[in-house]
């Protein structure tokens, strides 16, 4: 029998290591940043040419290469971290694999110019799916200059199933993002196709934050502090009103290493219980100081899940540090007794009597008499005038003694079913018996006869596939009905989130969104859809842009089809809402004129039937 196995050659193996370090031009980012820092770079400037499909140039003034060095770095698993297998439970760099360099020059073409301090000339590389193709001497700055082009060149199927430059962009931004704000001490540039979007200085660990995510996020943030000789946690906390159903920016970080812990967040949204709404979020960004040594990086390619050894303790640690926040800083009521300019309690005196209180009272006040002081008393004439129209009108219709059901409710609730359903949908199906009265059940449900039996009805879904098909509709032929606001309102938006509006900018003006770029992040909504004049606009717009980053679409329907159900979700009526007879059967005539009316288009059930045999079995 003939062997079978063999070796694979390097650049084979550099892809397959490339398919788990390099995922996407972001992953680039954060391998070459992430080494720049680890040469001590004090000033890093990222260049992206077309979300990274052309060109990532990453620059930085570090240490820098010698010509051996230079060389050797695209070997796979060269590295200057670590010596012996002990070292990797001391690590305090960033990468320490060996495996960057070589997996981004399997997959692209790499252009490297480097010279350390004490050189007088640098040394210059191309590489090109792993082939050397030239190397000489070169006159350049101190540092490393890796220009990266044509990624996934050799790769088409990689390079097929990248996302749209908008959605790359973001997730360039969400990376550079971490980098960034766990290095306040280094200053980053980062430029988009010659458009510079950010331009962070060296500074405070919470000026880097404002310049990251806003203005306005200073307002919000507590200072987090404790040191055990288990681990140091330090950073900041968002106040509790300003927490968001979606967008809060939750970071958490070890050694200066991002990473993503669903435990420990277990710990903060414990201690934020009772003090927000359930299912909203809180921004954190929280730094963790512990001993290499307890600590395991190596478990993920992209080394963003760690593994603690003493993690029911720091849970414990993180849960009291989190509290202890809230409470300094008045979040959880309290009585801080220790409070300077505490207001003075009077103190009982016993050497005064104690004295009941009094109570006044007029004796001479009489209601029935007038200013004039005489007793009041209405004549005949008066209670005849009062009463004049009473008994004259002999046939009263019901429209005028009971006042149609509509009219009762406030203008928001008729607003909630001012849909267009003659113009949208067809007569309701024979399905729901004619003249059949609809009942709701608890606010929740309603209950309607139908030839088979009994049907329950989710009003809150029911209203959600309604509105879904009016706003698709509205959408896909730009016939967005739009409500200016007499004071726009202000939207602030991170870089990364700013990428994705973009994208989705022409569909929100087809819904009926206006909005205005400001500049600096800042956006002006100066009209909303109509109908949906009762929700806030800056929520609903942020809400649409991380739905949008969630799902990671960027096929034109889909991005429209989550949009419109974003909205219609926001816009729906809320279970409890007591409904009028009108208003159910408009509302169950419209769900059974849509397409699909058994389900939300989330794929959520709506309506459930009883059939008559079973109602009939209930009773024998």
């Amino acid at each position: 029998m003939s062997d079978i196995i063999q070796l694979l050659p390097d650049s084979v193996a550099n892809q397959i290591a490339a398919g788990e370090v390099i995922q996407r031009p972001a992953s680039i980012i954060k391998e070459l940043v992430e080494n720049a820092i680890d040469a001590d770079a004090k000033n890093i400037h990222v260049l992206v040419t077309d979300a990274g499909r052309t060109c990532i140039q990453v620059i930085d003034d570090g240490k820098g290469m010698s010509e051996t060095d230079a060389r050797l770095s695209f070997e796979r698993h060269a590295t200057s971290k670590i010596r012996a297998a002990s070292d990797l439970f001391a690590l305090r760099t960033m990468g320490f694999r060996g495996e960057a360099l070589a997996s981004i020059a399997a997959v692209a073409q790499v252009e490297l110019k480097t010279r350390p301090e004490n050189d007088e000339l640098g040394t210059f590389i191309v590489i090109s799916g792993s082939k050397v193709e030239a190397q000489e001497a070169i006159s350049c700055p101190k540092g490393s200059n890796f220009s990266v082009k044509n990624l996934f060149f050799n790769v088409p199927a990689r390079r097929k199933f990248l996302k749209s430059n908008a959605t790359e962009l973001s997730n360039i931004l969400a990376e550079f993002e971490r980098i960034a704000l766990v290095h306040p001490d280094v200053a980053f540039t980062l430029h988009n196709n010659d458009t510079e979007v950010f331009n962070l200085p060296v500074s405070s660990l919470r000026q880097r934050i404002i310049a990251v995510f806003g203005k306005k996020l200073n307002q919000q943030l507590l200072d987090v502090e404790v040191d055990t000789t288990m681990v140091k946690i330090s950073g900041f906390i968002a106040k509790p009103e300003s927490a968001r159903k979606k967008g809060a920016h939750q970071y958490f970080f070890v050694n200066g290493r991002y990473m993503r812990h669903p435990y420990f967040y277990k710990a903060i949204t414990d201690a934020y219980e009772h003090l927000i709404p359930t299912g909203e979020q809180v921004s954190y960004f929280i730094y963790f100081e512990v001993d290499p040594a307890n600590i395991d990086v190596n478990i993920h390619p992209t080394k963003t899940e760690i593994k603690f050894e003493n993690e029911q303790a720091i849970w414990q640690i993180l849960s009291a540090a989190v509290k202890e926040s809230l409470g300094r800083f008045n979040a959880v009521p309290s009585i801080d007794f220790d409070m300077e300019g505490m207001p003075d309690i009077p103190a009982y005196g016993f050497d005064k009597p104690i004295e009941p209180p009094k109570v006044h009272v007029n004796t001479d006040f009489n209601p029935f008499k007038t200013s004039g002081g005489n007793t009041y008393s209405r004549s005949q004439s008066s209670w005849d005038k009062l009463y004049s129209g009473v008994g004259k009108e002999s046939s009263i219709t019901s429209s005028a003694v009971e006042p149609d059901s509509e009219d009762i409710y406030s203008e928001e609730s008729r607003d909630v079913f001012s849909i267009p359903a003659a113009t949208l949908y067809s007569s309701s199906p024979s399905m729901v018996e004619e003249g059949s009265q609809h009942f709701q059940y608890k606010g929740r449900y309603i209950l309607t006869s139908v030839k088979s039996g009994l049907m329950l009805i989710d009003q809150h879904r029911a209203h959600i596939r309604v509105l879904f098909e009016q706003y698709i509709t509205q959408i896909r032929q730009r016939q967005g009905v739009s409500q200016g606001l007499l004071f726009p309102e202000m939207l602030q938006l991170p870089p990364s989130e700013i990428a994705v509006l973009k994208e989705i900018m022409d569909d929100l003006i087809a819904i009926g969104f206006e909005l205005s770029d400001l500049g600096g992040g800042s956006y002006a909504i100066n009209g909303i859809p109509s109908g949906v004049e009762g929700l806030n606009p800056v929520e609903l717009v942020r809400n649409m842009v991380h739905t949008a980053m969630e799902k990671g679409k960027d096929v034109k329907e889909e991005i429209q089809t989550i949009l419109a159900l974003t909205l219609a979700r926001a816009s729906a009526i809320v279970y409890g809402q007591v409904l009028s007879s009108a208003e159910m059967s408009r509302l169950v005539d419209n769900l059974f004129a849509c397409p699909m009316p058994n389900y939300t288009p989330d794929g959520q059930t709506i309506l459930s039937t009883i059939k008559e045999e079973e109602l009939e079995r209930l009773f024998k």
